[in-house]
């Protein structure tokens, strides 16, 4: 299962809010919803989020093994 919690944790260290993404970076709000939700995002999504935040894939998403 893939994680978002690295994407908030990124957030929160580089002192990034959600309502900033929207409003000031153009990212939907659907997005947002569907990632605090597990949903899937696209890849071209991910690409968005780590050129916003100028960081690694890792720091958006991680995978955790179902047990």
């Amino acid at each position: 299962m893939i994680s978002y919690e690295p994407f908030y944790q990124t957030l929160l260290k580089k002192g990034i809010t959600e309502y900033s993404l929207i409003f000031k970076q153009g990212l939907s709000a659907n997005t947002l919803h569907r990632m605090k939700h597990g949903l899937p995002i696209t890849t071209k999504t991910l690409d968005e989020l780590c050129f916003i935040l100028d960081c690694g894939v890792e720091d958006v998403i991680k995978y955790v093994k179902d047990e």
